[in-house]
């Protein structure tokens, strides 16, 4: 009797815990910026993702990686509480590349659901003596 009574208080202990468990959850409202076409005579061009915690635990980024040096994120450090948004800037320098197509990736470590999330940059850069 005092096993059953155990195992009984157990397993309603394990169910209340994990009901108990809450996670962040993090929605982009685009994982993909095209730039279209621009000059490289003005090689500098930036974007900027907004993203949403729509979890139910505070949402933080631990981490943004670009796939190359020419691409610089920036994003909220703070906790992003449920609800609420944050932003990622994202800074493409083509300075000294050479002209025509490129995409380059940010990779985002985060405490979400989805713990790595990746987005995409892209354009076409025209050369200086370009018409």
């Amino acid at each position: 009797m005092n096993k059953a009574l155990f195992l009984v208080a157990m397993l309603v202990m394990g169910i209340t815990y994990t009901y108990a468990q809450t996670t962040a959850d993090i929605k982009f409202d685009k994982t993909t910026h095209n730039f279209g076409t621009f000059p490289e005579a003005n090689p500098i061009v930036n974007c900027t993702f907004t993203f949403t915690n729509i979890g139910d635990a505070p949402l933080v980024i631990h981490q943004a990686v670009a796939s190359c040096g020419c691409t610089v994120p920036e994003y909220t450090k703070e906790p992003i509480m449920p609800g609420k948004t944050g932003t990622l800037k994202v800074t493409y320098n083509g300075t000294g590349k050479y002209p025509g197509h490129f995409k380059k990736s940010i990779t985002l470590r985060t405490n979400a659901k989805t713990e790595m999330v990746r987005l995409y940059i892209e354009g076409d850069m025209t050369a200086k003596d370009a018409k």
